[in-house]
């Protein structure tokens, strides 16, 4: 498994729509990049005066993330993103 670093989170990118809500199928070069991801790692924290700082997400959070943030890495097979804390706008209760 991926250990980020610092304030680093690793996620997995959720599939987006296919049909929308009236029921108009998309065609694979129509979607839109989704923003919601799932947590899969979390990194320690941030060191600020001496002290880390904890991050606030958790391992199966679902998040909102920039639309293009983030470092893509391919590991055992899976498509994987390691975005900064900074780059996490929300968490989907």
């Amino acid at each position: 498994m991926l250990k980020p670093l610092q304030d680093r989170v690793v996620i997995k990118m959720m599939e987006g729509e296919e049909t929308t809500k009236s029921g108009i199928i998309l065609a694979a070069n129509a979607k839109e990049k989704p923003q919601i991801a799932e947590v899969i790692a979390v990194g320690p924290g941030l060191m600020q005066d001496g002290k880390i700082v904890p991050v606030e997400v958790k391992v199966k959070d679902k998040v909102v993330v920039s639309k293009y943030s983030g470092t893509e890495v391919k590991y055992e097979g899976e498509e994987l993103i390691i975005v900064r804390e900074s780059d996490i706008l929300a968490v989907v209760e």
